[in-house]
């Protein structure tokens, strides 16, 4: 039995676009004992879906931990070829660390190079469908999510509703709508029969106060759902409201129609989330998301036709 190793360690819009490269490599291989090297935050979608039989947790620690680098370097070796779909300057040393197999990626002395000089300006869903068609997998089929709405366990709503995705990384304050921005925008749903379904982990909770302030009647999940349970959320909304954030790349995958607020802290043409045969979403990009008001969001929802 073949031994396939496939890297994917962060984060989650990366994870989530990824979903159709994990089934094509268990297609290609479907024979084979396939293992994801993943981190902690995502280590649960890699065993719940059907495409890996083993999940093992990269923990990044630092190269200058010895002991954790000869752990590391353990957990490499044996595989008789190695999908690198993280393709970071972190990934690419682990090509020497396992003994330099057969490797798809960058890494160089790569047996199956992504070798496309434009790759670095290619959408990720184009570049891992790229890279992985220059190792001779040709065709990645769209994806199939039943078994993340198996794991959801969504609350009962009121409907039609609506999902409101005001956090983002905290690390970059840029990509964040205003709250009060939201609000404005959960009450003009609200008027219009639709309800506003406010989603997050708990350190966005204060977000959703805001909105809350602004919008009593909306329903507040922050920290309640889990990534399945986001899934299913979403699978059932009407549309969904958000930044550039992962649980938008969640919502657009399970078929959800999606409105992505973007600022000049990222690029739509190389981040956006992907519907589920590559769909793309609606975008609104402006530079400082301060300055968006909440008539345009609406108005742009209209126009689309998301209601």
């Amino acid at each position: 039995m073949k031994r396939i190793l496939v890297i994917r360690l962060s984060a989650l819009g990366d994870f989530v676009l990824s979903f159709g490269p994990f089934a094509a490599i268990r297609a290609h291989h479907p024979d084979a004992q396939i293992t994801l090297l993943t981190t902690a935050p995502f280590a649960r979608l890699g065993r719940l879906s059907p495409w890996f039989d083993k999940v093992v947790i990269d923990r990044r620690a630092p190269w200058w931990d010895l002991r954790a680098l000869w752990r590391l370097r353990q957990t490499l070796r044996g595989f008789d070829f190695v999908y690198d779909l993280q393709t970071s300057g972190r990934s690419s040393r682990y090509f020497r660390l396992a003994g330099s197999p057969k490797w798809c990626g960058i890494a160089k002395g790569a047996s199956h190079p992504h070798a496309n000089p434009a790759r670095d300006h290619m959408h990720t869903w184009e570049r891992q469908r790229d890279q992985l068609a220059m190792a001779g997998v040709a065709r990645v089929p769209p994806v199939e999510t039943g078994w993340l709405l198996a794991a959801g366990q969504p609350p009962e709503l009121p409907r039609p509703y609506a999902l409101l995705v005001p956090g983002a990384a905290p690390h970059r304050p840029a990509k964040r709508w205003p709250p009060g921005r939201y609000g404005t925008l959960a009450s003009a749903l609200l008027a219009r029969g639709i309800t506003p379904v406010v989603i997050g982990t708990g350190p966005e909770a204060p977000l959703a106060a805001i909105i809350l302030n602004a919008c009593p009647q909306a329903v507040d999940l922050t920290d309640q759902t889990d990534l399945p349970t986001v899934a299913a959320l979403a699978a059932g909304a009407l549309f969904a409201v958000g930044n550039d954030t992962g649980p938008m790349h969640l919502a657009a995958v399970m078929g959800c129609r999606c409105l992505v607020l973007f600022s000049h802290d990222s690029d739509p043409t190389r981040t956006a989330p992907r519907g589920p045969a590559g769909e793309e979403v609606v975008v609104l990009r402006e530079d400082v998301l301060a300055d968006l008001p909440s008539d345009e969001v609406l108005d742009t929802l209209e126009r689309a036709r998301f209601f």
